[in-house]
Order: structure tokens, then C-alpha cells, then sequence
């Protein structure tokens, strides 16, 4: 009988999705009681608890929901190998206040210049700041966007494009697009325009992104939308994975040679 108020207890914690109250209250209680801490600063402590635990899951949910390749931080580049990435605006743009306005960001440069780390780290900032957040390779999303047009769910996979508040585009021009994939893809742009963000990374300069989309007028249009409302990531240098390898191979011939 003295386990009753445990059991319910515990039982309206877990139809309250309250998790956090159901694992922390118990040893809270005996440490706030040793502490003299009064039951309206017990509960305020747990519900800081539980406010940061369920914040930390809803990140959790987003990053899974935003399917990265891999997640990476800011803090985690090396801007000091890229001398032509502005990092003043790369930190500027951490704060999300681009996506709010559905201005956009292209990030151009030579391979190996950590386009796609700086992608992932703004996509990251965003997921933290709650928001949706969509993660794809430009040749993975024509294919997508191709399967989709056959089975006759094109609508349906616009429309969940079009909800993603960031969307992030992937290494666009690394590979030739067909003329009904730059179409398409260029219908997944066209429907962003003004509505939500969209991050592109790209190896290629603008005066080039015709021999991707095949067609001067498609290309015109695009970059049109595009670069209405944009900020602009040059990246242009040494390769940044290969400056990584080096900087990490240091230790290994300093041991060596000693």
C-alpha cells in the first residue's frame, strides 16, 4: 500500500510525458531537503530540467528529421584554412536570422574547401534554433524528384520540400543534370523563391552553372531567384581535408622523429 502514491505517480508522469519529472523528482526531493530548498524552488528545478531535456530531444528529432551525412560544428572548422571564407559572416549567419527572412546562401569554392562542413554547421545552428531543416546532394534530389515524377508523387514531395524552412542543396555541379532533372530541380527553387532558405554549395562558378543545367535560359532564371536575396560563402584555396590530414598526420611525425 505504500508504494500507491509511487506507482500513480509515476504512472501520470508518463501519461504527462514528462520523463525528466519521472527520473529526476525522487532524487531532487532528498537533495533539495538537505539543501532546506522550499517545494516552489523543488519544482522550478525540475521543470528547468525537464524544459532542457525535452529541448535537447526536440534537437535530437530535428537533426535525425534533417538526415545529415554527419553533423558538424562551427567551433569545429579551421577557418584559418580557408583565407577566402569571411568569417564574420559565417558567424553571422549561425544565428538564423537569414532563414527568418528566407534569404539564402551559396557557399562557392574549388573541392575540398569544406563547403559542405560549413553547410552542415549552419544547418546544425538552425536545427538548434528549431527549426526544419533538409539536408541533400543536388544529383540524390533530381533522382528523388525523378522516382517521385514517375510514381506520380511529384506534388506530394514538393510540398514536403517546400515546408523545410532551410533546405540545403548539396554539391550542385558535380554532376551534368538531364533536361528533365535541371527542370525539375529548377521547379524545387522556383517554389523557395521568397518562401524558405535554401543552402547551395558548388563547385563551380556562376559563368559555369550552364553546363549543369544545360540550358543559358533555365540557368538565367535560376540564379535570377536565386541570388535575389543571397549571401555569398567564397571558398576558394588548398584543400581543406587536405590541410585536415596533414595538421592530424603533425603528431604521428613528431613522435617519429623523436
Amino acid at each position: 500500500m505504500n508504494d500507491t502514491p509511487q506507482l500513480l505517480l509515476s504512472h501520470h508522469l508518463k501519461a504527462l510525458k514528462l520523463p525528466t519529472f519521472l527520473r529526476e523528482y525522487d532524487k531532487l526531493a532528498r537533495q533539495c531537503a538537505a539543501e532546506g530548498v522550499d517545494h516552489s524552488r523543488y519544482l522550478l528545478r525540475l521543470a528547468e530540467l525537464e524544459l532542457i531535456d525535452r529541448e535537447r530531444r526536440m534537437v535530437e528529432r530535428r537533426i535525425k528529421a534533417a538526415r545529415f551525412p554527419a553533423v558538424k560544428s562551427i567551433d569545429s572548422f579551421d577557418f584559418n584554412a580557408i583565407a577566402s571564407l569571411n568569417k564574420m559572416l559565417v558567424m553571422e549567419l549561425a544565428r538564423c536570422d537569414y532563414v527568418t527572412r528566407n534569404e539564402n546562401v551559396i557557399a562557392v569554392g574549388n573541392s575540398g574547401t569544406g563547403k559542405t562542413h560549413i553547410a552542415l554547421a549552419l544547418g546544425l545552428a538552425a536545427c538548434q534554433k528549431g527549426l526544419p531543416v533538409g539536408f541533400i546532394t543536388a544529383s540524390a534530389l533530381v533522382h528523388e524528384l525523378l522516382e517521385a515524377r514517375d510514381d506520380k508523387r511529384l506534388l506530394r514531395l514538393q510540398k514536403q520540400l517546400a515546408k523545410v524552412r532551410l533546405l540545403i542543396i548539396d554539391e550542385l555541379g558535380y554532376v551534368p543534370l538531364s533536361p528533365t532533372g535541371a527542370e525539375l530541380l529548377f521547379e524545387v527553387f522556383s517554389q523557395r523563391y521568397e518562401r524558405g532558405s535554401t543552402i547551395v554549395t558548388s563547385n563551380l562558378p556562376f559563368d559555369e552553372w550552364t553546363s549543369v543545367f544545360g540550358s543559358e535560359r533555365l540557368t538565367g532564371a535560376l540564379l535570377d531567384r536565386l541570388t535575389h536575396h543571397v549571401h555569398i560563402l567564397e571558398m576558394n584555396g588548398e584543400s581543406y581535408r587536405l590541410a585536415q590530414s596533414r595538421k592530424a598526420a603533425e603528431p604521428n611525425r613528431d613522435s617519429a622523429t623523436d
